[in-house]
C-alpha cells in the first residue's frame, strides 16, 4: 500500500476488485451466510420473548413494547457493522494474502472502503431476515421508525466503522496474535452505551463517560422514541459529532500503526 501525497487518491475499479473478492469468499461457504442470521435471530427471539413475559406483569413494559427487541436489533446493527469490518480484514491474514495486497497498487483509503462496503454486505444479511423475523413473532417493524432509523443507523454504522479500522491498525502491527480483539472490543462499550437501561441507572461519574460515546446517545433516542413518541434530533446531533471525531481518531490510529508495522517489519509477519 503506497503511502504519501497519493495515499488519498481512490480507484474504484480497486475498490469493487476487492468487493468481488469478498463476497466470492462469503457466498462460496454456506456455513458463513448462516452465521450472519443465526446469532441475531437467537438474541432477537430471546429478548423477545423476555419482552413479553415482563410486559404481562409490569405496566411499564407494557407501555414501552418494542423497547428490549430495538435494542438487540441496533446493536446488532453497531456490534455486527464492526464485526463485518474486522472479519474481512482477517480473511486476508488467514490466507496470508495482505503481503500480496502490500505489493499491489492498492491504497490504504482503497481497502477501508473496500472493508466498510462488506460490512454493510454482511450486515444486510444478518440483519434484514431477523428483522421480519420481529415482525412476524413480536409484530415489532423495525421499517416502521423511518427517518429516526436512517439516524440511527448513520451514527451506529460510523461507530462501527471507526472501531474495526482501529482494530485493523492493531491487527496489522500485532498480527494474529491480537485478533481476539475483533471479537471481544465492542463488548467493552456495551456497559457504557446503556443498550438496555437508560443512562439515569449509571452512577453520576459514569454518566460523564458514557454520554462521550456516540452509540449512547442513539439507544437513548431509540427510548425515547418508543416510550415518549419523540425524536430527539439534540442527541442525534451529538453522536454524529462525536462520530466524526471517533472515526478520525480511528482513521489516523489505523495509519500510524500501519506506519509502525512497516518500520518495524510486522507486515509480512502475520502469524501468532
Amino acid at each position: 500500500m503506497r503511502s504519501g501525497s497519493g495515499e488519498w487518491e481512490i480507484s474504484g475499479r480497486r475498490i469493487a476488485a476487492l468487493v468481488e473478492r469478498y463476497w466470492y469468499l462469503l457466498r462460496s461457504s454456506w456455513p458463513r451466510l448462516l452465521d450472519l442470521v443465526y446469532w441475531p435471530a437467537v438474541q432477537m427471539l430471546m429478548w423477545g420473548f423476555l419482552q413479553t413475559y415482563v410486559s404481562q406483569s409490569d405496566g411499564f413494559f407494557a407501555r414501552a413494547g418494542g423497547t428490549f427487541i430495538g435494542a438487540v436489533l441496533l446493536w446488532d446493527i453497531l456490534f455486527r457493522g464492526q464485526l463485518g469490518f474486522s472479519v474481512s480484514f482477517l480473511e486476508e491474514m488467514w490466507s496470508r494474502n495482505l503481503a500480496n495486497l502490500m505489493m499491489s497498487p492498492l491504497r490504504p483509503i482503497e481497502f477501508v472502503i473496500a472493508l466498510m462496503i462488506m460490512s454493510l454486505v454482511r450486515l444486510s444479511i444478518g440483519l434484514v431476515p431477523v428483522t421480519f423475523l420481529a415482525i412476524a413473532f413480536f409484530g415489532f417493524n423495525l421499517w416502521g421508525l423511518g427517518l429516526a432509523l436512517a439516524a440511527f443507523f448513520v451514527n451506529l454504522m460510523l461507530t462501527s466503522w471507526a472501531v474495526g479500522i482501529f482494530v485493523s491498525g492493531i491487527l496489522l502491527r500485532n498480527g494474529l496474535g491480537a485478533e481476539n480483539l475483533a471479537w471481544t472490543i465492542m463488548f467493552l462499550m456495551l456497559p457504557l452505551a446503556c443498550v438496555y437501561y437508560p443512562v439515569a441507572v449509571l452512577p453520576s461519574w459514569l454518566q460523564a463517560i458514557a454520554w462521550m460515546l456516540p452509540p449512547t446517545s442513539v439507544f437513548e433516542g431509540m427510548r425515547a422514541l418508543m416510550i415518549d413518541h419523540v425524536f430527539r434530533a439534540d442527541l442525534m446531533l451529538w453522536a454524529l459529532g462525536l462520530n466524526v471525531v471517533l472515526f478520525a481518531a480511528g482513521t489516523v490510529g489505523f495509519l500510524a500503526l500501519l506506519n509502525s508495522a512497516r518500520r518495524q517489519g510486522s507486515l509480512l509477519q502475520t502469524g501468532e
